[in-house]
């Protein structure tokens, strides 16, 4: 799951090399938690949260197909 938003943060950022992404597994599940750089935090967040919400739901789904739950948190 980490690729997959890896892959689309990177396609939106400014400057995608300061994308940091790290998984944590507990029993709740996963989180990954996501870092970019402050100008992009607007640009990953999106207009009233869009983008961040559309993330979250594509890792739901995969989630889903995993039959596990995922959480992600942008930092």
């Amino acid at each position: 799951m980490k690729e997959l938003v890896e892959y689309i943060v990177k396609s939106i950022v400014a400057e995608p090399d300061k994308v940091s992404i790290t998984e944590e597994t507990s029993d709740d599940g996963l989180l990954i938690k996501l870092e970019v750089a402050p100008e992009d935090k607007g640009r990953v967040i999106g207009r009233q949260g869009r983008v961040a919400e559309a993330m979250r739901t594509l890792l739901r789904v995969k989630a889903a197909k995993d039959d596990t739950r995922v959480r992600l948190e942008i930092i």
